[in-house]
C-alpha cells in the first residue's frame, strides 16, 4: 500500500525553525514532484510550496523568503525548511505530490494525512 508520510511537526516558539519531512513509502518508488499545503483551524487547506519535476519551486507570497523547498538529494522525500515561523503558520501541514510506484504506474495528486505545527510562546 502506497502511502506518504510526514513527520517534523511539533511546538516551536516564534522566530523558531522546523524542518517537516515527505516520504513515500509502501509501493512508492519515487516523488516526481511535491507540494506542502496547510490549514489552521477554522480556515480552507491553503497552498504553502511546490517543487516541480524540473527543480523549479514556487512559495505563497506569506511564507516567501522563509520557507524552502527542497529534496536535497533523495528520491521519495521532499523537505520543508521553515524559518522565522510567526504564530500565524499554526496549522495542520500536508504533503502533496505525483509519485512514481515501483510498478511503474505513475499516481498523481496523492495526499499524505498531515502534521501538526504549532507557533506559540
Amino acid at each position: 500500500q502506497e502511502q506518504l508520510v510526514e513527520s517534523g511537526g511539533g511546538l516551536v516558539q516564534p522566530g523558531g525553525s522546523l524542518t517537516l519531512s515527505c516520504t513515500g513509502s509502501g509501493n512508492v518508488d519515487s516523488i516526481v514532484a511535491g507540494a506542502w499545503y496547510r490549514q489552521a483551524p477554522g480556515k480552507q487547506r491553503e497552498f504553502v510550496a511546490r517543487l516541480g519535476s524540473g527543480g523549479n519551486t514556487g512559495y505563497a507570497d506569506s511564507v516567501k523568503g522563509r520557507f524552502s523547498i527542497s529534496r536535497e538529494g533523495t528520491r521519495n522525500t521532499v523537505y520543508l525548511q521553515m524559518n522565522s515561523l510567526k504564530p500565524e503558520d499554526t496549522a495542520i501541514y500536508y504533503c502533496n505530490a505525483d509519485v512514481l510506484l515501483e510498478s511503474g504506474v505513475y499516481h498523481p495528486d496523492f495526499w499524505g494525512r498531515g502534521t501538526q505545527v504549532t507557533v506559540s510562546a
